[in-house]
C-alpha cells in the first residue's frame, strides 16, 4: 500500500469523518469530563498542525496533530488510524512528521495525554516505542486515574 504523509486541513468532509470515528471509539472508555478532544474547528487553528495519512487511492487513513502551546512546548492531538491500516506503522510514521514539524518550529519537548484505561494499550505502545517517556500531568490537565502523560524532550 502506498503512502503519503502531508499537513493538511481538518475542514474535510473525510477528515471530519474521521475525527467522528475517533470520538465514537473513545467516548465508552472514559467519562466526558476527562475526554480532551479538540474540536475539528479547533484543528484548524494556526496554533495546530494535521497530518493526514492517505492511500494510493486518496482515501485518508490516519492522522494526528500538533498543537503548539508556547515556544518550547508542543502537544501531539488526534492520533487515529482506521482499524484496516492498523500494525503497518502509520502512527509511527504521523508521529514522526510531528516530531519534524516541531523540531522546524524550534520546540524542545513534546507532550501528550492519552487515556489510561482499557482500550488505550495501542497508544501506549506506541508512544513508548516513540521514545515519549510517562511522566506527572502535563499543560493543565487534571490529574486522574483516566490519564496518561507522556513527555519526549526534543533537545540533542
Amino acid at each position: 500500500m502506498a503512502l503519503s504523509i502531508a499537513a493538511e486541513t481538518p475542514l474535510q468532509d473525510d477528515i471530519r469523518s474521521m475525527v467522528e470515528r475517533l470520538n465514537a471509539y473513545l467516548q465508552p472508555l472514559s467519562p466526558p469530563q476527562f475526554q480532551f478532544q479538540l474540536t475539528v474547528e479547533q484543528m484548524a487553528g494556526a496554533d495546530a498542525t494535521v497530518f493526514v495519512a492517505r492511500d494510493e487511492t486518496g482515501t485518508a487513513v490516519a492522522m494526528g496533530s500538533l498543537k503548539v502551546h508556547d515556544g518550547e512546548t508542543g502537544e501531539v492531538k488526534r492520533m487515529f488510524c482506521e482499524v484496516h491500516v492498523r500494525g503497518r506503522g502509520l502512527g509511527r510514521a504521523i508521529l514522526g512528521a510531528i516530531e519534524a514539524r516541531a523540531r522546524n518550529l524550534g520546540l524542545a519537548r513534546l507532550v501528550l495525554e492519552t487515556g489510561a484505561t482499557p482500550g488505550f494499550e495501542p497508544a501506549w505502545a506506541l508512544y513508548e516505542g516513540a521514545g515519549f517517556t510517562a511522566c506527572p500531568a502535563v499543560l493543565d490537565y487534571p490529574d486522574s486515574e483516566y490519564s496518561r502523560f507522556y513527555e519526549k524532550s526534543l533537545s540533542s
